[in-house]
């Protein structure tokens, strides 16, 4: 079963919507992804499906352009205040399986939507830090989302074990040749941290990092 759902709206920004679709097929393979235009075969129940990929996702990334938040139907209201639109209904899913859920802003202006703007059953999206993909420059937007994607993966982005202490049974290894000075400790690890406030910016995020002894 793919373990990332892209969730989107079908109108809003289609030919970003396309490029991070495929930079991250590239980076992590097709099957991996669930985009529903090319994961559902003709004939299957789409909306048993897009329910069940939503609640067994191991990540969601909810694709957000300019036009998402504010699309209307033919009647004028607004798409996410319909209780049946699939967009929140694959947010609210997702929330409710506690899998985690990637706001992803396509363009350099798009801004995450306020909690109140948003149906109180997905608000919580608001509270989420995002990943950006501008336009400006994309090709870096591009690469450095699919780092992020699949540094959250499980299994992805563990640092290697330490090499194992020396046997007992023979004892360390031999110490330093004559007129060799002894080598220097290991450097005290440090820890670096980012604070990123709710509703700030990318670039908000990165002056708001801190490096705090570990």
């Amino acid at each position: 079963m793919p373990r990332i759902f892209l969730s989107f709206r079908k109108p809003d920004s289609r030919w970003m919507r396309n490029r991070v679709y495929s930079v991250l097929s590239d980076r992590l393979g097709a099957d991996e992804l669930f985009k529903s235009g090319r994961s559902i075969p003709p004939g299957a129940d789409f909306a048993e499906i897009l329910r069940r990929q939503a609640a067994e996702c191991e990540l969601m990334c909810v694709l957000i352009g300019p036009g998402w938040l504010d699309a209307r139907g033919e009647n004028g209201v607004r798409l996410l205040d319909r209780s049946h639109d699939w967009v929140r209904l694959e947010i609210a899913t997702a929330l409710r399986a506690g899998n985690r859920v990637v706001p992803v802003l396509l363009g350099d202006a798009t801004m995450l939507p306020d909690a109140s703007a948003l149906p109180a059953e997905i608000a919580s999206l608001a509270r989420l830090q995002f990943l950006r993909v501008p336009e400006t420059h994309l090709a870096d937007g591009l690469a450095h989302l699919a780092d992020a994607v699949t540094a959250l993966l499980s299994g992805a982005g563990v640092i290697p074990a330490a090499s194992p202490d020396p046997d007992p049974a023979t004892g360390p290894g031999p110490g330093p040749g004559p007129g060799t000075s002894p080598a220097a400790g290991p450097e005290p690890s440090m820890t670096m941290t980012a604070h990123v406030s709710g509703g700030g910016s990318a670039y908000q995020a990165a002056r708001d990092q801190t490096i705090r002894p570990a």
